[in-house]
């Protein structure tokens, strides 16, 4: 489980202090899928970096599965992050001199898995890309890349998956291959996934939608009828 309590980010800027996100108090059960939109500017991004522990709040405490997060040393948020957390950005992030294999392993490796070649492959085979597990992130487009990406975002089991943005480089027919990758991923393996986004019409898919504007949440609601009618067809399309 995700929780916030009064969390708020204000930074400097110029001779004055800029608030991004106002006092909030936000409760995320284990397994949901919740997506974070609004405008440009409008503090989703520093919302997710505040959830992974990539910045601190300016007040208030988060808890990620009943641990406070608020006040963890570097290390002990980098221990924390390997185990329980997976990212996905719009970058994609990969390492151009390793394969797609190899992307996905590194955490493995990092982490001391026994089964990590085998894991790897499984999880190649989930995004569909088992055919171009020795291929280079140059020789994948950009929808292939984003597609190990997310493999290796869950190559260590998390419990949670974070994603900034993961269509945004993408056209509209491999952004909307990539998300439905991610939501079959998540409900597959049970993580909760968190993801911020521009595109409403992929967002009114989740269980649950917040907006925010001017670091503020304006709305909080469970996934629209319109929503689920969309989640049924992309679940019949694909069986």
């Amino acid at each position: 489980m995700i929780e916030l309590y009064k969390v708020s980010k204000v930074v400097p800027s110029g001779a004055e202090m800029l608030t991004i996100l106002h006092s909030l108090d936000l409760i995320i059960p284990d397994g949901q899928f919740i997506t974070v939109v609004g405008p440009s500017g409008s503090g989703k991004s520093t919302l997710l970096g505040l959830i992974a522990g990539l910045d601190a709040p300016t007040s208030g405490e988060i808890r990620i599965d009943g641990q406070a997060i608020t006040g963890m040393n570097e290390d002990s948020l980098a221990e924390l992050r390997g185990a329980k957390i997976g990212f996905v950005f719009q970058s994609f992030h990969l390492i151009p001199s390793l394969t797609a294999l190899e992307n996905i392993l590194v955490p493995m490796e990092i982490a001391g898995a026994s089964d990590a070649p085998a894991r790897a492959q499984h999880l190649l085979e989930d995004v569909d890309l088992a055919a171009r597990a020795h291929h280079y992130p140059s020789q994948l487009s950009g929808g292939e890349q984003q597609r190990v990406a997310i493999a290796r975002a869950f190559a260590n089991n998390p419990s949670m998956l974070l994603a900034d943005e993961p269509t945004g480089n993408l056209d509209s027919r491999n952004g909307r291959h990539v998300f439905e990758l991610m939501v079959e991923m998540n409900r597959k393996r049970k993580a909760t996934l968190v993801l911020v986004t521009h595109e409403y019409e992929l967002a009114a898919l989740a269980d649950r939608q917040i907006s925010l504007r001017d670091g503020r949440v304006v709305s909080d609601s469970e996934a629209s009828e319109l929503g689920r009618e969309i989640e049924d067809s992309v679940e019949a399309s694909r069986s």
